[in-house]
């Protein structure tokens, strides 16, 4: 053992956590409860005399989670670069709105008249989403992104379905978000991809003759813009009119919107249906299977299938909508997360049109200066100038036994989060990264510095170390194959 670590497994503050069950001592507590002479529960069944949780004090318990809290990575900590994330700072003065009485102290089932201020709230929200987007109606029901996708599509197939066409098949571009086909195919649509092309756009040629192909049997067309590599799909308006030529809808994943909001309005484009990431666009927090909204805006042809209940105003009040002959009905209890959406509209109104425009330049902005100071230490598979996010791969690094894996690795040694590794998969050895409009240049600079230094170590005599990184984490490397196909997710004594 090193004489750096304590018999505990203690390493100056890097403490050594062990799990609550393994804290745990019979018949301690935290709290005084009394005793019961019940011997059966409400449910009719019998009383348990142990119920499988770790019997630990209170100092034990809060102790336990800093602990945790400490060993976790966030954006309040450092820079978190991932590509197709946008993880980008949550303004503070979105939570002191989100707190207010008005907004915290609500509940779903409060007569309407006592929730005029959080209607006018979600109808605000919605004008101001459609005027960004350039669509003129927006469900804020769904809960994520991947449900906005869902949303999205069902209420192309119920169009469908009342135009009595049965069209079996949608087009998904291979640079797109991964949720895309899984959207398509829960719907029941048969995929087939539409390769992209060596400049990281949609293979114009392909997806002609894919259309004069399949013609009246294409349900829809789904792809991101900008794309998963970083690139604007600048045959947006070709793409949308050959698609209406043969009656099928276009379907724009939204979740890069970051980079054209205030920019760009994709409903003028030709784009049928779209959804948002508030966590993405709008700052609203991100990750952990938490509560998240991802809005969706429609043509005029398909708002009346968008799902219920949707807010209505009419002479100064408002009320909600919950019968709908054409919705595809509800696809969230209530109203969605409501408080994601008071965080997006302060968000919005704090940066007003103009601050909103310079985020997208700045995001833009962020990750070609990144991509300027790191094309000469990583391939760069296209050419010109990226949007939002710059994607590097580890092209050349292999010949020196070096990966993609082992820069990410590397780059937690030194204080950052990787970048989103492997993906977009059209590119071997991908490292999607993208700065956010958030991060000063001190902090890309940081970044990029690191990221040289591991380029330079890639070609020298200590690429067998940087191989063996991290190396002054809790956990070094994992065997993650294991981990997903054999998991332990449950303790055993």
């Amino acid at each position: 053992m090193s004489d750096k670590i304590s018999p505990l497994g203690h390493k100056g503050l890097m403490l050594e956590e062990p799990l609550l069950f393994e804290q745990s001592q019979q018949g301690r507590s935290g709290v005084d409860l009394p005793e019961t002479t019940q011997t059966k529960l409400r449910t009719g069944q019998p009383q348990r005399t142990e119920i499988g949780l770790p019997e630990v004090s209170e100092p034990q318990v809060v102790r336990h989670f800093v602990r945790l809290s400490q060993m976790n990575y966030s954006i309040d900590g450092g820079m978190f670069p991932l590509g197709s994330c946008t993880m980008k700072h949550n303004p503070r003065l979105n939570e002191k709105v989100v707190r207010l009485d008005g907004f915290a102290q609500l509940h779903p089932l409060q007569p309407q008249s006592t929730i005029q201020g959080a209607l006018e709230t979600i109808h605000q929200l919605e004008n101001w989403l459609a005027e960004l987007c350039g669509m003129p109606a927006i469900t804020l029901n769904p809960a994520a992104g991947a449900h906005g996708e869902l949303t999205g599509m069902m209420s192309i197939r119920k169009a469908l379905q009342d135009k009595g066409e049965i069209r079996k098949i949608v087009l998904v571009s291979d640079n797109a978000h991964g949720t895309n086909p899984a959207t398509a195919s829960t719907c029941g649509y048969k995929i087939i991809s539409v390769p992209s092309g060596s400049d990281g756009l949609v293979d114009l040629t392909a997806f002609n003759e894919l259309v004069d192909k399949y013609g009246s049997e294409i349900a829809a067309f789904m792809f991101t813009n900008p794309n998963t590599c970083g690139r604007f799909e600048k045959d947006i308006k070709h793409i949308a009119d050959k698609l209406h030529s043969v009656g099928a809808y276009f379907y724009c994943d939204g979740a890069n919107f970051n980079a054209i909001v205030g920019k760009v309005k994709l409903g003028e484009l030709g784009v049928d249906v779209m959804q948002f990431n508030l966590h993405k666009t709008f700052s609203t927090p991100h990750g952990g299977g938490g509560p998240g909204c991802g809005p969706v805006a429609v043509s005029k042809e398909l708002e009346k299938y968008l799902p219920v209940p949707r807010v209505r105003h009419s002479n100064g009040v408002y009320s909600l909508e919950i019968e709908n002959a054409d919705t595809i009905g509800r696809i969230k209890a209530f109203h969605g997360h409501f408080g994601m959406m008071v965080r997006a509209l302060a968000y919005m109104m704090s940066h007003g049109a103009d601050g909103l425009r310079k985020v997208a330049e700045d995001a833009v902005l962020n990750a070609n200066y990144i991509l300027h100071h790191l094309k000469d230490d990583f391939h760069v598979p296209y050419k010109g100038i990226c949007m939002h996010e710059c994607l590097l791969t580890d092209k050349g690094l292999k010949e020196d036994g070096i990966t993609t894996l082992d820069i990410a690795k590397g780059l937690i040694e030194y204080g950052f989060h990787p970048m989103t590794v492997y993906f977009p998969l059209v590119v071997s050895g991908a490292m999607l990264i993208e700065p956010t409009e958030t991060e000063s240049r001190e902090s890309l600079d940081g970044f990029i510095k690191t990221m040289k230094h591991l380029a330079k170590q890639a070609k020298s005599k200590q690429k067998e170390h940087l191989k063996e990184m991290p190396l002054s984490t809790p956990r070094r490397r994992i065997d993650e194959v294991k981990a997903a196909r054999q998991p332990i997710l449950r303790y055993m004594k």
